[in-house]
């Protein structure tokens, strides 16, 4: 799902291009970074999961985006949002690069995506957040979200058991 560029006080969010799969990789698979993504981290990169990652701009179901500084174009990070069918509701997710942690740029990915999500006419902004996730709760906090539920879940590929709150933000 293609979209126009959002932009906030200090970012773009642009759409996902090829280029950009080794850095969503180097986040994503990162033991530390990664610590609260509910796919498992792999330690090699293969032809068929780059292959993947390259083609996340071309993604029907969910629009993948990186944030980006607006005067360096630097990436910051990742984020994506999917669109409930009868478009009311946008589930968002972000990523910070730890090079780029504790200076408030979650929290500027995430309501720069609520504030997209309002100006497209959703009623509902969604956000599952790890509950040993203290920063990202904090931000879904930030951004008005209220915790509606909980649920457990098998991180892909491990035996390791995975605690979400499901935070809701109503527009």
């Amino acid at each position: 799902m293609k979209i126009n560029d959002i932009e906030t006080s200090r970012l773009l969010l642009r759409g996902f291009t090829k280029e950009d799969a080794l850095w969503a990789y180097s986040i994503w698979n990162n033991p530390e970074m990664g610590q609260y993504l509910p796919d498992e981290a792999k330690e090699e990169i293969d032809d068929e999961y780059l292959k993947m990652l390259e083609c996340l701009g071309e993604d029907e179901e969910c629009c993948y985006l990186i944030p980006v500084f607006k005067n360096s174009l630097e990436r910051v990070g990742t984020c994506s949002f999917m669109i409930s069918d009868d478009k009311k509701v946008y589930d968002i997710a972000y990523c910070v690069h730890k090079n780029f942690w504790c200076q408030g740029y979650a929290t500027e990915i995430a309501q720069g995506m609520i504030d997209y999500a309002r100006s497209q006419g959703a009623e509902k902004v969604t956000i599952y957040v790890n509950q040993e996730n203290t920063a990202s709760n904090r931000v879904a906090q930030k951004c008005g979200g209220k915790i509606v539920s909980e649920r457990t879940y098998k991180k892909k590929g491990t035996d390791i058991i995975m605690k979400d709150y499901k935070y809701e933000i109503v527009l």
